[in-house]
């Protein structure tokens, strides 16, 4: 080829082209994939996700969320169950502990739980909230957030607010992991009959944009 202009033009094509063709192979497919119920459920059953975490994630949890948020930030929710797999919750003392960063952090707590009136619905809009309960047992209040009504708005500062609602109770004990994501408006801390307080480790992770 003579014209070297051509020549040129041709070549920085050739390397736009590449790069486009990169970027499109390395597009995670959590942004352009579709869960239905049927499928987020068969995912759910796999347990895929929990990389050799012998507890269990509670059968309420919105699967389809839960499927959307995992496969948008698998890194980060990979570290957040390993922490929950590797780590000796008996263990840990009270406080608070990195995990990943700003995108999953830890909080251990043991105190008296409360009556239910003594209580609050709450929801967060940053961070999903993994809750379980180490020692003890408490009741967790669940209600979707389009049945609840807002008493207290949303406070950025502190990623909440509260609601005044009727949901369904839940038992949490040892071996459950109980998963909230944005649109459940949960009520943990709960008195559960037989026990007066509960050690209890609550991991933030991340709420990641699904595109949905």
């Amino acid at each position: 080829m003579k014209n070297p202009l051509l020549k040129t033009g041709l070549l920085l094509l050739g390397v736009a082209a590449l790069g486009f063709t990169a970027r499109a192979q390395t597009t995670p497919a959590a942004t352009t994939e579709t869960w239905t119920k049927k499928k987020a459920e068969k995912w759910f059953k796999s347990r895929v996700w929990a990389n050799g975490l012998k507890l269990n994630v509670q059968e309420s949890i919105d699967k389809v969320e839960f499927a959307k948020q995992y496969n948008a930030n698998k890194a980060v929710w990979d570290k957040a169950f390993a922490y929950f797999r590797d780590t000796n919750l008996d263990q840990l003392t009270p406080g608070k502990y990195p995990v990943d960063g700003d995108n999953v952090t830890a909080a251990v707590t043991e105190n008296p739980t409360k009556d239910y009136d003594k209580t609050n619905w709450e929801s967060h809009r940053k961070f999903i909230d993994m809750q379980y309960v180490v020692q003890g047992a408490e009741k967790i209040g669940v209600v979707p957030i389009d049945k609840a009504t807002v008493t207290k708005p949303y406070d950025e500062t502190r990623d909440v607010a509260n609601y005044s609602a009727e949901g369904t109770l839940y038992e949490a004990k040892p071996g459950t992991i109980y998963v909230f994501f944005p649109s459940d408006v949960h009520r943990p801390n709960i008195k559960a009959d037989g026990f007066d307080k509960d050690k209890k480790l609550v991991l933030k992770v991340r709420v990641a944009s699904t595109g949905s």
